[in-house]
């Protein structure tokens, strides 16, 4: 792996995200990566160019009613996370985040990377709609292209 690129992302995530400065925000260590794992396996996907990772993606499966409370601004990030039970049917999926180096952007990497992870949690689980909390203007639109690619509602928390 070019950790060089790893490092870069991580960059980039903090820059784009403030997590480090933002305790309500999830924070992707080892625990959360396990528990996300425990969710569903395409949770988490990454691009590897073959010189190391160049995009990465997360993804939340939920329960519609913490999907609510979030978007309503009644729970954090972290919270949506952390109440969300393991071991349940979902119906909501939070695209959480989405990263790519800017050298490799707009090559709708995370758009395949995106939908390839959806229809694998929609495979599992009767995902009724995605949701959204956009730190950009670039991300509010790829968060609009992608559900209207995989044929879902998007319901949008404001900032």
């Amino acid at each position: 792996m070019n950790s060089n690129n790893y490092q870069r992302l991580l960059a980039l995530a903090d820059e784009v995200f403030g997590y480090k400065d933002d305790p309500s925000q999830i924070n992707v260590n080892q625990e959360v990566r396990e528990k996300l794992i425990k969710m569903h396996s395409s949770t988490l996907s990454e691009f590897d160019d073959g010189k190391g990772p160049i995009a990465w993606v997360l993804l939340i499966p939920t329960t519609h009613d913490l999907m609510m409370d979030f978007l309503n601004c009644k729970i954090t990030e972290l919270e949506l996370f952390e109440l969300t039970p393991l071991d349940v049917v979902y119906n909501a999926l939070y695209m959480c985040s989405a990263l790519v180096l800017e050298e490799h952007r707009r090559k709708g990497i995370v758009k395949r990377l995106t939908l390839e992870a959806i229809k694998d949690i929609c495979y599992t689980y009767p995902i009724q709609s995605l949701f959204v909390w956009s730190f950009s203007k670039e991300g509010d639109i790829a968060a609009e292209k992608i559900a209207q690619s995989a044929g879902l509602p998007l319901l949008k928390r404001q900032k």
